[in-house]
């Protein structure tokens, strides 16, 4: 199997920065970089020397589950 169809047969996952999480999830920064350090929220990609992202569906489930502790508790 070549190298490019390796790569086709994996799924795009969409990058996105520090205020688009802000804006999805409504947490601030401060709270966003407490949180993981504390490991409750997901870890940032570094995409360079001073910048990252974070993995759009990561940040969807961790969202999803959120909405599933409202009713277990």
């Amino acid at each position: 199997m070549s190298a490019y169809s390796q790569t086709s047969e994996r799924r795009i996952q969409k990058l996105i920065r520090l205020p688009r999480v802000i804006e999805i999830t409504g947490r601030s920064r401060a709270r966003i970089y407490e949180d993981i350090k504390s490991d409750i929220f997901p870890k940032p990609i570094k995409i360079g020397p001073r910048a990252v992202a974070w993995v759009e569906e990561e940040i969807i489930d961790w969202i999803e589950e959120r909405k599933q502790q409202r009713f277990q508790a």
